[in-house]
């Protein structure tokens, strides 16, 4: 019984956790699948030739537009390399597209607290930064050759189909006229589907771990791990151990915010936090994927760099948060097993759920169903069958 009540526990933690943030997930899909109907793939291959530091300004804003999971956005950085794309800017890409992205941002505020989304789109730009000027000091072009001619090859990873669509609208027209358009409701139920068929495994898995470590791991652990009874030494460690944790834990995209959320409790330091949400593109998986795409020294470049940006990136939002008073006094994410309860919640769950509805059913009625099939696999083949259904 011990075992079924522990089980219990951390299911009842984590069906509260998916409860409190359902809307705000459909919300922040929606907002993000509307503005990717608008932005289209061969506009951002066109302008990210080089890594001058407009054209890095270009791909930080693109990339945040083109809002993916952590494995969709690893294979398009790849894509956009293989196009021409310089390797700083599509790496740059990469990052804005998992880190600066809406709902990130929303579910933060809504799982944890408003100060952790303001670190966030104020920490990415600067783990951006540190990542470009790490690789025109550190990485060679010989280097990026070998990784272009490795990437050549077009090794599947995962997510190679879905990152190879292009489901933004063709047709022409101003803002408004495009987006009330048939093919306008088309596109963007077709992305809203697509991003919620490519994230569901990484928000279950996330919700699951979170759950069991909320439930199952004592406070002792955390306050020992995160050294807390040693204020400025939690605040050292913090940025360093976040992203080893989330390397280790497999979870990525917004999968990994419910996590974050247990570790705050824990007591991990703010900016321990703000680096562990930024390591979902150095999970293990993603490193094996790395190894293919590039080769094996490359991927150990991009580990070495991305690792060191973000305890970087995580020194600098917890001293600067510090200074201005931003910090929450409070540990108080929304981690517990509270259960269902007729509030603004409950409300708005049931809205943007029929929302959803709506944009399932858009799907599945214009022919989505066979997309769901091809998001994995060769990138070449996914794109050319894609070509060729919306040729």
């Amino acid at each position: 019984m011990r075992v079924l009540d522990a089980v219990g526990h951390a299911l009842g933690v984590a069906g509260t956790m998916t409860w409190e943030i359902t809307w705000s997930l459909i919300l922040g899909f929606t907002l993000a699948a509307v503005i990717q109907a608008l932005v289209r793939r061969e506009t951002i291959t066109r302008l990210l030739g080089d890594d001058k530091p407009k054209t890095l300004a270009r791909a930080t804003l693109l990339g945040a537009a083109s809002s993916s999971c952590s494995y969709a956005a690893v294979a398009l950085a790849r894509s956009l390399f293989r196009k021409g794309a310089s390797f700083t800017a599509a790496m740059v890409f990469e990052i804005a597209s998992t880190n600066l992205v809406i709902e990130l941002g929303i579910i933060l505020a809504l799982l944890i607290s408003w100060q952790f989304t303001l670190a966030e789109f104020i920490g990415g730009p600067i783990m951006i930064v540190l990542v470009a000027v790490a690789f025109r000091i550190f990485v060679r072009q010989q280097l990026i050759d070998a990784a272009r001619e490795q990437a050549g090859k077009g090794l599947a990873g995962s997510m190679e189909g879905h990152a190879a669509m292009d489901m933004s609208i063709q047709s022409g027209g101003s803002f408004w006229r495009r987006l009330a358009s048939r093919e306008g409701y088309t596109s963007v139920s077709h992305i809203f589907v697509m991003e919620w068929a490519s994230v569901i495994r990484d928000i279950v898995i996330g919700l699951l771990i979170a759950g069991a470590v909320g439930a199952w791991v004592p406070g002792s652990f955390w306050r020992h791990l995160f050294l807390t009874g040693h204020p400025l030494a939690a605040k050292l460690w913090g940025p360093l151990i976040g992203p080893v944790i989330s390397l280790l834990s497999f979870v990525c995209s917004i999968g990994n915010v419910p996590l974050a959320g247990v570790l705050w409790n824990g007591g991990i330091s703010f900016g321990g936090v703000v680096s562990f949400i930024f390591a979902d593109l150095i999970i293990i998986p993603i490193l094996i994927i790395y190894r293919k795409y590039y080769g094996t020294k490359m991927m150990l470049a991009i580990l070495g760099i991305f690792y060191a940006a973000m305890v970087i990136a995580g020194y600098i939002i917890e001293f600067l948060f510090s200074a201005l008073g931003l910090i929450p006094a409070e540990r108080a994410a929304k981690v517990t097993e509270q259960g269902i309860q007729w509030n603004y919640t409950t409300i708005l769950n049931i809205i943007f759920l029929l929302l959803a509805a709506g944009f399932l059913v858009r799907f599945f009625r214009s022919g989505g169903g066979p997309m769901l099939r091809m998001m994995g696999g060769s990138p070449d083949a996914e794109h050319n069958r894609h070509a060729e259904q919306h040729g």
